[in-house]
């Protein structure tokens, strides 16, 4: 499983530790990816989702995982997330003919 948030896209970052005798040496830097469990009020289930907390807490300033998905362009998205923003997209779309 590649170390990256299936929300917001954000993945590891490659940089230094930097000695006191000013040494280089590569390192990385990873996200901090939790296993979560949210909410989708259209579809009315709930889905696990693998998100930096970063990414979690703009989820929660948007105001929801619907509204996040629907807001975000699909390049940033996992093919998991593409998948519910499209059923999500259906949900509300059909709720609005209706």
């Amino acid at each position: 499983m590649s170390r990256v948030c299936e929300l917001t896209g954000k993945g590891r970052q490659i940089g230094h530790n930097v000695s006191h005798a000013n040494n280089k040496t590569k390192r990385t830097f990873l996200p901090n990816l939790q296993n979560v469990t949210l909410i989708s009020d259209a579809l009315g289930r709930s889905v696990r989702l693998r998100v930096s907390t970063h990414g979690l807490r703009s989820v929660e300033h948007v105001g929801g995982l619907d509204n996040w998905l629907l807001k975000t362009s699909n390049e940033d998205l996992s093919l998991r997330a593409r998948r519910l923003k499209r059923d999500v997209a259906k949900k509300i779309g059909e709720a609005a003919a209706a």
